[in-house]
């Protein structure tokens, strides 16, 4: 009979199971690792807050760390500012005269010099007389034989008139006699006339300047012969003193100014050179055209320079400016501190350390100075570091003596000065 094996009994002590420790990557060690992270950022956070300064927000802190940008600032203030109209304009001389010659014969002499100022009556040129005072002398010889003839005549006609009042002669011879003195006296009358004519041709042989200007360059030099009725000059003098600058208004403008003209003698007009930084000359403005350029929608005005340290010149090109208004008691700032979008003018106004952009309206400009309207008086604007700023920007205002407000920037604003 088989022999049954069974098993050895065992005590309850070995039968209960021990507990096994967490594995690597088990959900108890996970969460282990996560209270311990979360201790350690709670910690960060106490120790971070108990450096930061006492009474400033931690938002701020990061920004007080960046450095502020420097400008300059300017206070509006009020005062007078000239209304302007500006437009190209061109140097025109009042009188530009070229002589021509009014006889033929040949050039015996030239007075002036290429460039030179002449005044009215200075000798310019002298062409041949020899041939129109030969012509002159043969008209007054001829007046002399006409006018001997008509006296010879009205001697016989007094003799005659004795005759007849005693009926010596017929009628008929005295009447004769009578238009025979007539022909006479009107030849005499045509010698004259042949006189004055050849003295104004033999006038012709000596040029003078018929006004004070400045002498082109030379056309005719001694030798040369000119012919009465040619196209070319010989001689072209431009007057420089007084001189002109015309220049083209637009029609909307023409009102305004029409206005002012009617009440005031004459309007300021200042001439600039090309970059609108060196004033040429100062006048006043002459008359304006009888029609507007239906071309272009402008009108032509002409203003008058007494130029007198010749800084205008024939056909040049300047900038004209004519004041039609003084504007008082306007709100002034820098021009510098106007800056455009493309389709609106601002500034940035600075109040408690920091810049706000402020729209304005620009009134009228001149100089450095803009009369704008948007601002109130005392108002602070930044005038530089436009590149470095934006609306709401912190700034440190940066003055010296020399700023166009000639305030500093702590009283003006209160923002600290690095």
């Amino acid at each position: 009979m088989s022999e049954q094996l069974t098993p050895a009994p065992t005590s309850s002590s070995e039968t209960t199971e021990k507990p096994s420790a967490p594995r690597p990557g088990s959900p108890g060690r996970l969460v282990i690792r996560g209270l311990v992270l979360v201790l350690v950022m709670a910690f960060a956070a106490v120790i971070a807050l108990a450096f930061l300064p006492k009474g400033q927000p931690a938002s701020q802190s990061g920004e007080n760390q960046l450095p502020r940008p420097n400008i300059r600032t300017a206070t509006v203030r009020r005062g007078s500012i000239g209304q302007y109209l500006e437009a190209l304009g061109t140097v025109t001389p009042l009188a530009t005269v070229n002589l021509f010659s009014q006889v033929s014969g040949q050039v015996i002499a030239v007075h002036y010099v290429e460039g030179q100022l002449v005044h009215r009556g200075d000798p310019l040129v002298d062409i041949d007389p020899r041939p129109y005072e030969a012509q002159l002398l043969q008209y007054q010889g001829q007046l002399e034989r006409d006018q001997a003839l008509l006296k010879q005549a009205e001697i016989d006609l007094d003799r005659y008139r004795e005759a007849r009042s005693v009926d010596a002669i017929p009628k008929q011879i005295y009447d004769d006699e009578v238009q025979t003195v007539e022909q006479y006296r009107g030849a005499v009358k045509n010698d004259l006339g042949q006189v004055k004519y050849g003295e104004v041709q033999l006038s012709y042989c000596h040029l003078t300047a018929p006004i004070s200007g400045r002498v082109g360059l030379r056309l005719v030099d001694p030798g040369n012969t000119v012919f009465s009725g040619g196209s070319n000059p010989i001689v072209v003098i431009t007057q420089l003193q007084p001189i002109s600058v015309v220049f083209n208004v637009a029609e909307d403008n023409l009102e305004q100014v029409r206005s002012e003209v009617t009440t005031r003698h004459a309007l300021p007009v200042e001439a600039y050179d090309r970059s609108r930084l060196v004033r040429l000359a100062s006048g006043k403005l002459l008359t304006l055209d009888n029609q507007v350029d239906a071309s272009t929608g402008t009108i032509r005005f002409r203003g008058q320079f007494e130029n007198a340290d010749l800084a205008l010149f024939p056909n040049q090109f300047v900038n004209a400016r004519l004041l039609v208004r003084t504007l008082l008691d306007q709100l002034l700032i820098p021009s510098s501190a106007v800056q455009h979008n493309g389709i609106q003018a601002f500034v940035y106004a600075v109040r408690d350390g920091s810049v706000h952009l402020q729209t304005v309206t620009e009134i009228a400009t001149e100089g450095d100075n803009s009369a704008v309207d948007g601002l109130q008086l005392g108002d602070v604007v930044a005038i530089s570091g436009f590149d470095k700023i934006q609306d709401g920007t912190r700034v440190a205002i940066l003055n010296d003596e020399s700023s166009p407000s000639g305030s500093r920037g702590p009283s003006a604003s209160g923002a600290p000065v690095q």
